[in-house]
């Protein structure tokens, strides 16, 4: 799919529309034993290990949300406010040729609705759809 936005959006549409559908584990919602299982909790651990954010994405903004497109990945990071709590919700596919494939979707609030920890829980996402992309690979 790459690059055609009116083929994004329409995704993107589709995927909100009916999230369940297309990830029946659903959102994964960000607290402290997700930062654990993820290794993101002891500073100096994660550090040494930590994978920066240093993928080269295509930038889009709109008033709704932040569209990152590279060859690999289409991210759409979307800020909303239900109740008077802003809420991050980001959502991960890969992005095919033909097609994308909604691989993960993960939202932060309260205290972990840092635009810090939401770029680590990001990078640490795609450092893992990376491993089992290439591992899947691997196996063909």
């Amino acid at each position: 799919m790459k690059n055609n936005l009116p083929q994004l959006e329409e995704q993107y549409l589709k995927y909100t529309k009916d999230i369940q559908e297309w990830l029946p584990e659903g959102v994964i919602d960000i607290n402290i034993n997700i930062l654990h299982n993820l290794n993101l909790l002891n500073y100096h651990m994660s550090d040494k290990k930590s994978h920066s954010l240093t993928r080269y994405f295509q930038v889009i903004e709109s008033f709704e949300k932040i569209t990152l497109i590279n060859e690999q990945f289409v991210i759409w990071i979307v800020p909303e406010k239900i109740n008077d709590t802003p809420i991050t919700y980001v959502l991960i596919a890969l992005n095919a040729e033909q097609q994308l494939q909604l691989e993960i979707a993960f939202s932060t609030w309260g205290i972990y609705n840092s635009s810090r920890l939401v770029l680590r829980v990001l990078e640490k996402f795609l450092h893992e759809i990376q491993e089992t992309e290439e591992l899947l690979v691997s196996l063909k």
